[in-house]
């Protein structure tokens, strides 16, 4: 399958791959997927995670299987081999998810991915969003929390922010869009830790975007936002929608703009120069987002100065 498909940048749209795991039906962005290939015999890893099945290696590239089933509790059928491997490639990882049949892709708008309450999506739910089409309900499933959760060294480097702690406070107000509250929570803690404290929390870029929108509104928007840090998948607007909002506005653009998402790879990075993003980097490199945030602060209040000596 050619999971290549272009969208237009900034659209706040995506596309989402159908599968089934034993009749119920689940979906992945597109944009996370290399490849789909028919199930081939794995080697099993002595003392791996029960939802690894273990590993392959389709043209001397070595991948981890994981089994879907085994992650979100569906019970196993007696003959698992078979099937499908979706080959996915994000936070500069390359992982076959094990499922049982892909059903087709449709293209879908992020305002109609409904995001799922606690009732069913807890600090441990793997759920990022739902969506309707036709009479079927797909539930989009947060592949990252699930490698994360599998081998927890594959998330944010915490330790990177290490070299940070004890420096003296930064004043400049920073505002997150990230709709992982288990990932918004780890961001937040690290900036704190590297004396970023004031952070102004969405769950989406459209709860981002209107935030912007009231602080200027109320004039204060300079003295509220020095940096934006942005997600790119999220419910009701993506991260390439609120950046390209931000940055076709005369009144906002000047406002640094960090795309800090697992799904910078080649293709998206081009997509985030074209919309005008200041930097761009993948989830596990905590460290160098501080280290970003400071250059980007520090050249925003050069610039500022040199304005006002003008």
């Amino acid at each position: 399958m050619d999971s290549n498909i272009l969208l237009e940048s900034g659209t706040n749209e995506l596309e989402i791959l159908e599968f089934t795991l034993e009749g119920n039906r689940y979906g992945i962005n597109v944009a996370k997927i290399r490849e789909i290939l028919s199930y081939q015999p794995v080697t099993p890893i002595p003392h791996a995670n029960p939802s690894v099945e273990g590993i392959f290696m389709p043209r001397d590239i070595m991948i981890t299987v994981i089994s879907l089933k085994r992650c979100i509790g569906i019970p196993e059928s007696e003959d698992e081999q078979k099937g499908l491997f979706i080959i996915t490639n994000f936070n500069k990882l390359n992982v076959a998810f094990h499922v049982d049949e892909v059903l087709g892709i449709h293209r879908v708008s992020w305002q109609s991915i409904i995001k799922p309450d606690s009732t069913i999506n807890n600090d441990t739910g793997v759920a990022t969003g739902v969506v309707k089409l036709e009479d079927n309900l797909i539930v989009i499933l947060d592949f990252e929390r699930i490698v994360t959760d599998i081998s927890p060294e594959t998330g944010l480097k915490i330790s990177d922010v290490e070299e940070y702690q004890g420096r003296a406070r930064r004043e400049s107000p920073i505002l997150i869009a990230e709709d992982s509250p288990f990932l918004s929570k780890l961001i937040t803690d690290c900036l704190r830790k590297a004396g970023y404290t004031k952070l102004i929390i969405t769950a989406n870029g459209q709860e981002a975007w209107d935030q912007v929108c009231e602080y200027q509104k109320q004039g204060t928007l300079d003295d509220r936002v020095h940096c934006i840090i942005t997600d790119i998948e999220m419910p009701l607007m993506d991260g390439h929608r609120l950046t390209k909002l931000l940055k076709t506005n005369d009144e906002l653009k000047h406002i640094p703009l960090i795309i800090f998402s697992s799904l910078v790879n080649e293709e998206m990075r081009r997509k985030g120069e074209q919309l005008g993003a200041d930097a761009q980097l993948t989830k596990p490199e905590i460290g160098d987002l501080v280290k970003t945030i400071d250059r980007l602060i520090e050249e925003r209040g050069e610039m500022e100065q040199t304005e006002e000596a003008e």
